[in-house]
């Protein structure tokens, strides 16, 4: 009986130990996971904006300047010497006025597919950088820039399926060089509609109002309320009439030629779940739209055309700070995984690294507007970087190697330094920035004097000039360099020399990401 008891008793200690076992191993294994994701290796979340970088506040408050060289319309407090108001008449013929929004480049077009984005982006900037620009006064002057851009978006849009996508035409604009103040030519509407239907540049215009009704939220919520009820709309047009505006007006091919326009359901559904937190903006992109359109796993290069990878870092946002139920969803991980092959793709050093550089580390994609790519995945790259600080995520693993937060930001350093100088020339490729920079930029306000009269055709003479600028397109960011890093300073050479509204708005993202450091905001509401 004694014998028994004993036996009993080992047994019973035993079982006692196997459970205390089970216990100290979960508990090891849950804190092993957790160490992977946040734990001592994972750099301090930053606190408020800290130290100014100089020559990244420097370099922003001239980038910020470009927007309001581009501005349409009767132009208020304005501080640009030689603008003044022009197409005040912008939308009379249906009777709509079109006469804000910005000029999309050199020219004198207002296209709307790339000016919504550059919407979107500078709203994107500022809900995750704000406090930064703030810290360097380039707060309010974005801000202003975005709303010129998002007045003319709301009445672009005068009904629930009709959206006027650009004033203008190209043919016309570009037989003719002269400053937007002069110019007599006709300007024609064109529109997409549930005939002729735009499901691209309808669903950018939805992500572009939806993105800026959280800038206005708190200031104008009265406005932030209409920017909200046009974006729904809009999205719901371009959801419903599904067709590429490039093939319903094969015109617009010539110069914003749409590839897709499933990038932008995702990208307006994405923007339209942060705006008002319904979830059927959430169910459609984690159910067959994603699947359809989310292009798992496969990189590709953030832009005016595509939005598949600022999508996917947009929802990323949701899985590190959003909430349980939400952020541990299966497919929103998925987005998650293509964020981070897009940033392995980025990392100079990961094992899938893209080889599509320049010798000295640009990333380069096209020779026609070559800092579009390098600049809008270097401010990927920085988001991404932040929300991993900002949510004490330690490690990236690109195929078995790590990396940290810190390296995507030295990434885009790396990207905005070339920018500003540190390339093989020497120059900054931001106008106006150090002591050398482009002096032929291609952009008729820029090249023809104030006082000058010119007609349509006798202002070529200014084009084919062998003189200077007389005016600095101040903060505009110019095409960029051919692979070999050569740069030709000619006002006719526009593939190198020709800036663009929406280069302005990703390096303001850029430049506003690495003027300080501070953490993200956990929720843009």
């Amino acid at each position: 009986m004694e014998e028994k008891k004993r036996s009993r008793g080992w047994c019973g200690w035993f079982l006692v130990l196997i459970v205390l076992a089970a216990i100290g191993f979960a508990i090891f294994y849950t804190v092993k996971q957790k160490i992977h994701k946040s734990g001592p290796d994972a750099a301090p979340v930053p606190g408020p904006p800290g130290a100014i970088t100089k020559k990244y506040a420097d370099a922003l408050k001239l980038a910020t300047q470009f927007l309001d060289i581009q501005k349409s319309g009767k132009l208020g407090n304005n501080e640009i010497s030689w603008r003044g108001d022009s197409a005040v008449d912008d939308g009379s013929e249906a009777k709509l006025d079109l006469s804000k929004g910005m000029y999309d480049a050199g020219d004198h077009m207002k296209f709307g597919f790339p000016m919504a984005y550059t919407a979107t982006v500078l709203s994107w900037a500022i809900l995750e950088y704000g406090d930064q620009m703030k810290a360097v006064d380039q707060l309010e002057p974005v801000q202003d820039s975005l709303k010129w851009i998002t007045d003319y978006l709301i009445n672009a849009h005068p009904t629930d399926n009709v959206l006027y996508i650009q004033v203008g035409s190209p043919k016309a604009d570009h037989s003719c060089w002269e400053r937007p103040e002069g110019m007599k030519e006709d300007r024609p509407l064109t529109q997409v509609n549930t005939s002729f239907p735009g499901t691209d540049v309808a669903a950018e215009t939805a992500a572009a109002l939806a993105s800026a009704s959280l800038v206005f939220k708190a200031s104008d919520s009265s406005y932030s309320a209409s920017l909200v009820k046009h974006a729904k709309q809009l999205f719901t047009f371009a959801d419903k009439y599904r067709q590429s505006y490039s093939i319903s007006i094969p015109e617009v091919q010539t110069f914003y030629n749409s590839t897709g326009y499933g990038d932008e359901l995702l990208w307006a559904a994405g923007w339209l779940y942060h705006a008002t937190g319904d979830k059927s903006y959430f169910d459609y992109v984690t159910g067959k739209n994603g699947d359809d359109f989310a292009n798992w796993g496969s990189p590709t290069w953030f832009s005016w055309d595509n939005k598949l990878a600022g999508a996917q870092v947009l929802l990323s946002r949701v899985s590190f700070f959003g909430p349980k139920g939400i952020s541990n969803s299966d497919v929103l991980n998925k987005y998650k995984e293509s964020a981070e092959a897009v940033m392995c793709g980025l990392l100079p050093k990961s094992p899938t690294a893209t080889t599509s550089r320049t010798e000295n580390g640009l990333v380069w994609i096209s020779q026609w507007n070559a800092l579009q790519h390098p600049v809008a995945s270097a401010f990927l790259a920085v988001v991404y970087s932040d929300y991993m600080l900002s949510s004490r995520t330690a490690k990236l693993s690109c195929n078995g190697r790590n990396f940290r937060p810190s390296d995507l930001r030295k990434f885009a350093i790396s990207q905005a330094d070339y920018v500003l100088g540190d390339n093989p020339l020497k120059m900054s490729y931001l106008v106006g920035y150090g002591d050398k920079f482009p002096q032929f930029v291609h952009h008729r306000g820029a090249s023809i004097p104030a006082d000058a009269t010119t007609g349509c055709k006798d202002g070529f003479k200014w084009l084919k000039s062998d003189q200077a600028n007389p005016y600095v397109a101040t903060g505009a960011l110019v095409g960029g360099p051919f692979l070999n890093e050569t740069f030709i300073d000619s006002r006719n050479n526009s593939m190198q020399t020709e800036p663009s509204t929406y280069n302005s708005a990703v390096i303001i993202g850029l430049l506003s990401a690495l003027v300080t450091t501070s953490s993200v905001a956990q929720s843009f509401t």
